[in-house]
């Protein structure tokens, strides 16, 4: 598994310098924000809307990243090279799906740790309820699995672009359900079962079509 998972990370590499040039730039961007941060008389939303430049990204690069991997396995048959080694159908989709895991991660799970260490040093002068950080982060991290799993889901077939513009239309559909949940337990089963749909469609379709 661990061969199988560094493999994709080789062949997927761009999309982990992309998300690491991503993380960087926001964590510059939260820490300005927050430094140079002058309280209004109510409530801010700042915090929020620092959290629109991380759903772009996302939106950009997750699908095309599953698109890429299904793409490049189709015309390259790699998982029918794969097949000829001690190595299941099952263990080549989940080592994909790993490693659109750890490219997740790669952006979100900095910010996180970032916005968690400001909140700590500079509360109470940014008034933010103690729960905000971990709601934006998971609902974050679920959306970008979403985002992630519509690629994956789209991306099986002789075409790249087509797929990926697919996913991406897909997606922005899911993105203004934040708006319209926030960041609650709906909006959390909402993508859960979704992401439960896409990965067993996905399955679906990698085990019965031909190598």
């Amino acid at each position: 598994m661990f061969t199988l998972i560094k493999r994709e990370i080789e062949d997927h590499v761009a999309f982990f310098l992309g998300a690491a040039i991503a993380t960087a730039i926001l964590i510059v961007l939260l820490v300005s924000a927050v430094l140079n941060y002058d309280p209004p008389p109510d409530i801010p939303v700042y915090a929020v809307g620092l959290l629109i430049p991380v759903i772009v990204v996302v939106v950009i690069g997750l699908p095309a990243m599953g698109v890429s991997q299904m793409y490049t396995d189709r015309n390259r048959r790699i998982s029918a090279f794969l097949s000829g080694l001690p190595v299941t159908r099952s263990q080549i989709l989940v080592a994909r799906i790993v490693t659109g895991v750890l490219a997740i991660l790669i952006v979100l799970a900095p910010l996180t740790i970032t916005g968690t260490v400001l909140r700590d040093l500079l509360l109470p002068p940014i008034p933010i309820y103690p729960g905000l950080i971990a709601d934006m982060s998971v609902t974050a991290f679920l959306i970008a699995f979403a985002c992630y799993c519509l690629g994956l889901l789209t991306g099986w077939t002789s075409s790249r672009i087509t797929p990926t513009l697919g996913a991406l239309v897909l997606t922005c559909i899911l993105i203004p359900l934040i708006l319209v949940k926030g960041f609650g337990l709906h909006i959390k089963v909402i993508l859960i079962l979704f992401i439960i749909a896409s990965l067993v469609r996905t399955w679906q379709k990698f085990k019965s079509t031909a190598l």
